[in-house]
């Protein structure tokens, strides 16, 4: 059994090491673009006029990288070759991701927004699986060009992990001609919204309350009548874009359904391994940084005359780290090698435990060392002339979303006592 990096995806870490060197901090370093990196990034990044949201500089200069990402061929390396991208397995991205990561805050991956210039497209390959070939022409082609986007309208206000009791329904109603859909009910923390042309917004179409069935997926025009943007929440990591969305009588033809009607549930968790396992490289290579930068700071550092690291206290919270991220790195390799091994329904079947463990410890490890740097680094550690308190501030948002900690955690239980999973039929017999 080899834990080696295939050669080739090693050729491909030091080719995007050599673009981001010759294209991205280039452009990164011109026109006092590090304000948006260094201690002056919240300020920057944010529009505190317009409700929070980011300002039009930042994303200029985000989708700027991207462009030239995508002309280098990094930028849609995990999309199918159909459009344009390289069938990157799980494998690769989460190599990737962890490998970008672990460089710190840039213009090269500020997953404050999902932005990298090696893209990850859920949104796409959901659309490639269950669209319709008018659907894969608007909303896969037509956001890979730049002309629309869609945001992800699940989360309700008072139904956040427990989808299958949502508020949302959509009742069958004809207008004039057409036969469609009418929408009412609301969502919360939907992000990207304000740049979006569209939600996937998931209704109640049958069944009753916390039934996994009867709900529906439908492409909802973000000017739609009926159809409000109430408000972007304020969160802990500024600038925002998550929106609280109302629809009253929002009217959409039956066009607009993604999938088979009843069956949107089932769409929306379709990728959620991948997306998770992907978020978990990107949390540790986070905290390997962190890690990193602590250890450098703490052999440099001589207070009393003697560097700082030579203390126990210091050396031993580090260890810590320093194992259960080595730990982690083998468990999320491991994993993503037998994904790309398997459909969608094997990684369910015998990998969601795995999933889910690489993801709530990847990102409460990348707080945990986030802390520690703080607290290693001293004042300084603690002041925004540190990326720390950035990366604490972004990370600490995933132990809540993309399936809080204590839902993963109520995962791996059912796993680890047989209520599901290959150990179903031996425990169900004690």
């Amino acid at each position: 059994m080899s834990f080696a990096l295939p050669p080739d995806l090693i050729t491909y870490l030091q080719n995007l090491d050599k673009f981001i060197e010759d294209k991205i901090t280039p452009l990164q370093n011109s026109n006092d673009n590090n304000r948006f990196f260094d201690h002056r990034r919240e300020n920057s990044r944010t529009d505190w006029a317009a409700g929070g949201l980011p300002t039009t500089e930042w994303e200029d200069l985000l989708s700027q990288a991207r462009q030239l990402a995508d002309e280098a061929g990094f930028y849609r390396f995990c999309l199918p070759s159909e459009y344009g991208g390289q069938n990157g397995g799980n494998l690769w991205m989460a190599v990737i991701r962890m490998h970008l990561a672990k460089k710190g805050l840039g213009l090269f991956n500020d997953l404050q927004n999902e932005h990298s210039v090696v893209g990850n497209f859920p949104d796409v390959l959901m659309v490639r699986e269950f669209g319709t070939e008018e659907q894969k022409e608007i909303f896969i082609r037509g956001r890979l060009e730049g002309k629309v986007g869609f945001a992800f309208g699940l989360t309700e206000r008072g139904h956040g992990s427990d989808a299958t009791h949502m508020s949302t329904y959509a009742e069958r109603k004809r207008k004039g001609e057409q036969e469609g859909w009418c929408i009412n009910g609301g969502k919360m923390w939907i992000s990207g919204m304000h740049r979006a042309t569209h939600c996937i917004v998931f209704a109640r179409t049958g069944g009753k309350a916390g039934d996994a069935l009867g709900i529906t997926a439908f492409f909802v025009p973000r000017d739609a009548d009926g159809f409000e943007v109430e408000s972007y929440e304020w969160t802990f990591n500024m600038p925002t874009d998550h929106a609280t969305l109302s629809f009253s009588d929002v009217w959409i033809p039956d066009s607009a359904v993604l999938g088979k009607v009843g069956f949107g549930l089932p769409i929306a968790q379709t990728f959620v391994h991948e997306n998770r396992l992907r978020q978990a490289a990107s949390s540790l290579g986070a905290a390997m940084y962190c890690i990193e930068e602590s250890v450098k700071y703490a052999r440099k550092r001589k207070p009393f005359g003697k560097e700082l690291s030579s203390n126990q206290g210091i050396q031993f919270p580090l260890v810590e780290l320093a194992t259960q991220a080595e730990m982690l790195r083998l468990l999320i390799l491991r994993t993503a090698s037998e994904m790309d091994k398997m459909t969608q329904r094997e990684i369910e079947r015998d990998l969601g435990d795995k999933v889910s463990m690489c993801n709530y410890w990847g990102n409460r490890l990348c707080t945990q060392a986030a802390d520690r740097a703080m607290q290693v680094h001293g004042g300084i550690g603690y002041s925004r002339h540190k990326p720390f308190e950035h990366i604490y501030r972004h990370h600490r948002r995933y132990r809540i979303t993309e399936g809080s900690e204590e839902i993963q955690m109520r995962k791996i239980a059912a796993y680890l006592f047989g209520y599901v999973g290959p150990r179903k039929a031996e425990l169900s017999k004690l």
